[in-house]
């Protein structure tokens, strides 16, 4: 009796943490409660701009990376970043690190990022939120009008957004940087990037 009890505790416990997880958003965005630095970055699976499945840690694995999290393609100030950091593309590069940004849009949306901004790094579609969820990101929008644009964009309905962030990720997984701002229309310095790269690559 005792034994059915425990199982049974335990089968109510993971299935109240999954149910917790897949609710995992703040109603807005100051709201949301991001991974800390020195934290290990939660793994997910993400579509490629051909709809292929790719394993976050695969792609990070051995390779310094700034990690990006945007709202969109139709995000006039997410285009604005996603541009400047190809200014900056290559010093970053040069130092060691890979791009890999990632929104809601579904793939066919990344290939029109990729062309309209004239790209040459990795874009990734986390169309069902489950990353930017782990990561303490997502937010839901209460705007009808967003609401109707995130349902096109992403191809999904749980109306919800990262916050724009971004991370310097080491080799190991590791969270070495961050950058959170709940004010959407205001990214991170391109020079505090470089300058937040060269201090905290893995090999200094």
């Amino acid at each position: 009796m005792k034994y059915t009890f425990t199982a049974f505790f335990a089968s109510f416990l993971l299935i109240l943490a999954t149910s917790l997880q897949a609710q995992s958003y703040a109603k807005k965005p100051s709201e949301i409660s991001p991974v800390l630095t020195g934290s290990t970055i939660p793994n997910s699976s993400l579509q490629t701009i051909d709809g292929s499945l790719v394993n976050l840690e695969n792609l990070i694995n051995k390779q310094a990376t700034v990690l990006v999290f945007y709202h969109g393609g139709w995000c006039p100030f997410c285009n604005t970043h996603l541009a400047e950091l190809q200014q900056i593309q290559q010093k970053l590069v040069d130092m060691g690190y890979q791009i890999l940004a990632v929104s809601p849009d579904k793939p066919s949306n990344l290939k029109k990022s990729i062309k309209e901004n004239d790209l040459d790094y990795t874009l990734l579609s986390d169309s069902s939120m489950k990353l930017a969820r782990s990561f303490g990101l997502a937010f839901k929008s209460n705007n009808e009008e967003k609401r109707l644009t995130i349902e096109k964009s992403s191809g999904q309905k749980h109306h919800l957004l990262p916050v724009p962030s971004v991370f310097l990720v080491n080799p190991d997984g590791l969270i070495t940087f961050q950058y959170v701002n709940p004010n959407s229309k205001t990214r991170i310095n391109s020079d505090v990037l470089l300058t937040a790269a060269k201090a905290y690559h893995p090999n200094n």
